[in-house]
């Protein structure tokens, strides 16, 4: 491979990032500044503010549907509606900055509506050339970098299988080298079987191999120095794939303390700028909602003091943050409070339930007033359910992994309940199945996550049929 092409396949991967960053909010201005001109509108003062705002949103939003990511795979169908899904919620975002600053009425509605019906079509336009011109581009074996796995196993089996299916990545597998070719056969790997490694140095150096995927097991330290000492004789990058990573890992990263390399093997994901975002949206979103649900607030609060005896709110200890024991508000909805050792869930007709209550858990309105723990700094609007500390207590010790969950504050709602797991865990297997969809959320945690599962949640309040 010569040195121009060299150059271009090293800095592939960074002019794809800053176009997968920039073509969206670059669309949405240019789009907005067009419709300006041709509608005779001048581009300034607050119009001018407003191209600011527009690509500040789109380049945070927009930015988390994906839709330009040369690795997202998903059909065209899918991607639309993504884009359409983040697009509302950047509406969503303009009209609610216009409300707080009281500068709607300045601008041209005909102007707006043709921007926020024209823009979503052209960046889907965009998308689909954007991907044709990719994938043109990465067939050509020039521009694609030839690598090789070091080891055969798990891991080498899953990178094998991830640059075999996705032509974007730009990397072309030559094939795999290790002293146990039985471990995995060809068809397997999907690569031929290149050798034992006492062969690799020579084979790199002949063959022009760009990338080194080093998948030995990290029990084998001996051997993986030993090839690094090696390796070193050549200019290929090397990149090594230690086994910890078969394990359920949370957030995993790379860290480091001074000049000291970390893996980061459980984490939360609101470290940083991300946890600023998940706080700022928390904050905008939860007074928002208040606002425009006060009246349904009193309204409940009446109600709940005329039909039963005892207080509007009840008051129940829950474990927040890193286990911390925190106190969440509801409207109670049972003549009987539970808030000790032991706690018996509702039940399907349960005799503790009172009748305006039996219809408050129904919707979940119940939930309403931990909009208030949401200001407080206690909860988020999406995350893990909280569960009271007798069955936190109860299930950590049969359910493994259970406190992991606590590695972010608990939410109104969350991605296990907007996946069916609502109402009674009445089973350790049910419950088993609330972690699984809580720790894949802290997986995969983004702002367009949280989008996607309060959308949701809209509809499955009114999926009543697990709720009571």
């Amino acid at each position: 491979m010569g040195n121009s092409a060299e150059r271009y396949t090293t800095l592939l991967p960074t002019l794809l990032s800053v176009t997968q960053w920039l073509i969206a909010p670059v669309l949405s201005v240019s789009s907005f500044i067009v419709i300006l001109y041709y509608s005779g509108i001048l581009l300034k003062d607050h119009y001018l503010a407003m191209v600011v705002i527009i690509f500040l949103l789109s380049l945070i939003i927009l930015k988390e549907s994906d839709l330009f990511d040369s690795t997202n795979s998903a059909d065209a169908q899918a991607q639309s509606s993504n884009l359409l899904i983040y697009w509302a919620v950047m509406i969503f975002a303009l009209i609610f900055i216009g409300y707080l600053t009281g500068t709607t009425d300045l601008f041209d509605v005909n102007v707006l509506y043709t921007w926020a019906v024209v823009t979503p079509v052209l960046i889907l336009f965009a998308n689909f050339i954007f991907r044709y011109l990719l994938l043109l581009s990465l067939k050509s074996e020039e521009n694609q970098r030839k690598v090789i796995i070091v080891g055969a196993n798990e891991q080498s089996y899953k990178i094998a299988n991830n640059i075999n299916n996705n032509l974007a990545y730009g990397l072309k597998l030559i094939g795999y080298f290790d002293d146990r070719p039985e471990e995995r056969t060809e068809a397997s790997m999907g690569s031929p079987y290149l050798g034992s490694m006492d062969k690799i140095l020579d084979y790199v150096k002949a063959n022009g191999i760009d990338l080194i995927y080093i998948t030995i097991p990290v029990s084998h330290q001996q051997r993986v120095l030993e090839l690094l000492d090696k390796l070193h004789d050549t200019t290929a990058s090397i990149y090594f794939t230690p086994d910890i990573f078969v394990y359920e890992l949370i957030q995993a990263r790379m860290d480091n303390i001074g000049d000291m390399p970390l893996v980061a093997l459980c984490e939360t994901p609101f470290s940083g700028l991300n946890g600023v975002l998940k706080r700022l949206s928390d904050i905008l979103f939860s007074v928002f909602i208040l606002i425009l649900i006060s009246p349904i607030l009193l309204v409940i609060a009446l109600a709940v003091k005329l039909t039963s005896r005892g207080s509007i709110l009840f008051s129940q200890k829950r474990y927040g943050l890193d286990g911390e024991e925190i106190v969440v508000y509801k409207f109670r909805s049972m003549t009987v409070c539970d808030d000790g050792d032991e706690i018996k869930q509702a039940t399907r007709n349960d005799a503790r339930v009172t009748k305006l209550g039996a219809i408050l858990r129904k919707y979940s309105l119940d939930e309403l007033p931990q909009f208030v723990n949401v200001l407080q700094g206690r909860m988020s609007i999406v995350g893990p359910r909280p569960h009271a500390v007798a069955h936190n207590e109860m299930y950590r010790g049969m359910i493994k992994g259970y406190m992991m969950r606590h590695k972010v504050k608990p939410g109104i709602t969350g991605w296990a309940q907007v996946n069916g797991c609502r109402g009674e865990t009445d089973t350790v297997e049910k419950m088993q199945k609330r972690i699984e969809y809580d720790l894949d959320y802290l997986r995969n945690w983004s702002l367009g996550l949280d989008t996607i599962i309060i959308l949701k949640t809209i509809v499955t309040v009114f999926k009543t049929e697990d709720t009571y």
